[in-house]
């Protein structure tokens, strides 16, 4: 599944490599799933209930390797929860600076929609988030 930026992360970049103005990445990001996608403007519908959480990724080299070719994965797989009800059909999955609101970062839609039920665990593979730039 290949990643979008979203508008605040492109306004941030932007801001910081012509302006100087100061943007620090975050140490800590968190994995979102979706059952109706965002847009790089936001929104969407992400999963609730069942015991979902966003899964907190330390933002370093072992997670996310160095970017090659102007592309970018994860270097390990992503592995929510397990789910103890329904969250219904996954559509999409996003990186965000916090654990709970926040900001979104990047976003992708799944090539496959995975319908996540109770004793369900949803998993992106390594290299199964990809982000790219042109």
């Amino acid at each position: 599944m290949a990643g979008s930026k979203s508008d605040y992360l492109e306004n941030k970049l932007n801001d910081h490599v012509l302006g100087n103005t100061s943007f620090s990445a975050p140490a800590t990001v968190y994995m979102a799933a979706f059952t109706a996608a965002p847009t790089d403007a936001g929104g969407g519908t992400e999963a609730t209930g069942g015991s979902y959480a966003r899964v907190s990724i330390t933002n370093n080299t072992t997670n996310w390797p160095n970017s090659s070719g102007g592309s970018k994965s994860n270097g390990t797989a992503i592995t929510f929860p397990t789910a103890s009800a329904s969250w219904g059909s996954i559509v999409a999955v996003a990186l965000f600076d916090a654990a709970s609101s926040g900001n979104l970062l990047y976003w992708a839609t799944l090539s496959v929609n995975k319908t996540i039920g109770n004793g369900d665990i949803l998993t992106i593979p390594i290299g199964g988030f990809v982000v790219t730039e042109d």
